[in-house]
């Protein structure tokens, strides 16, 4: 339902502000298809926790190598949060040990944690480690195994 407001505010807007708020939407969206696709090349899995509707919540991106952990959540374009933690960690949502956190904008973001050095695994740990990897908690009581890509 309209209230009256919302019908005021609509015969303010021009039609060159409309297009204006398109172009910008459409920036928006090619921005994060761009991070995505960047986060996609480095070697990131990602999953798409859901409400009990079955609506998209957020979006977390994952990446197992070498040593660490690499999670990035996308809740909005401006509410971004990247960390990196120890392989050992248990929970990769709610890690109890933190080697690197950023939070902020997509982009500031993105930067930031694709601008981290690769970990590299020592040789002794790389001979015995046949599937190394971490279990990312997912929908309805369902886990999804993430191996490591580097």
């Amino acid at each position: 339902m309209t209230s009256p407001s919302d019908l005021r505010f609509a015969e303010t807007v021009s039609p060159e502000t409309a297009e204006d708020a398109e172009a910008v939407e459409a920036a928006e969206a090619a921005e994060v298809e761009n991070a995505l696709g960047r986060l996609i090349e480095r070697g990131f899995k990602f999953v798409h926790p859901r409400n009990a509707d079955g609506e998209i919540v957020t979006i977390v991106g994952v990446r197992v190598h070498g040593t660490v952990i690499d999670v990035v959540r996308l809740d909005a374009e401006d509410e971004v949060t990247a960390m990196r933690m120890p392989a050992e960690e248990s929970d990769i949502l709610a890690p109890s040990t933190l080697l690197w956190r950023r939070d902020g904008a997509l982009r500031e973001v993105i930067d930031a944690l694709l601008d981290l050095p690769d970990a590299t695994e020592p040789q002794a740990q790389r001979r015995g480690g046949l599937g190394r990897g971490c279990w990312v908690r997912g929908n309805h009581g369902r886990a999804k195994y993430l191996r490591v890509t580097a």
